[in-house]
């Protein structure tokens, strides 16, 4: 079973159950599916998938982090409820003592010294890492650090 089908069957069940919170991310999920179905003029592949789904929860801790600015807990907990739903469709974050020796190969295989460098070094662990479910934001902290950035 696809990544979409499966989406549309959990919606379909979570429907029947009631399950309202639930309900409505994956409606709002299978939305942005037909959207990007839209653009691209086809069937999205599961790797595509994937990719939107990373897209949609960087949007949702991106609104997290507002609206713990803004003192707007409620809303903040409702995001936090879409990213679990979201989440539990991509695969297991990588661990970051992984994320961290990823880094550590590509700054020795790019040469890498200063933090000139990042945008080469986060491209090569970018690459190491596809497949794993590895944030960005994390990835590019210890890019840093390791850079003395």
């Amino acid at each position: 079973m696809s990544l979409k089908q499966q989406i549309i069957s959990d919606l379909t069940a979570s429907m029947k159950a009631q399950d309202a919170p639930r309900t409505s991310t994956l409606r709002m999920v299978k939305a942005a599916i037909m959207n990007r179905e839209i653009e691209k003029g086809g069937e999205l592949d599961d790797e595509e998938m994937m990719k939107l789904l990373r897209t949609l929860v960087k949007q949702r801790h991106d609104s997290v982090e507002q609206y713990e600015k803004g003192g707007r807990p409620e809303l903040a907990a409702k995001e936090k409820t879409e990213i679990a739903v979201i989440e539990s469709y991509l695969p297991q974050s990588a661990p970051r003592a992984e994320i961290e020796a990823a880094v550590a190969a590509a700054i020795s295989e790019t040469g890498a010294s200063s933090v000139k460098d990042m945008g080469k070094v986060m491209k090569a662990v970018q690459a190491a890492l596809s497949g794993r479910n590895a944030d960005g934001r994390t990835v590019s902290e210890i890019v840093k650090a390791k850079l003395g950035g």
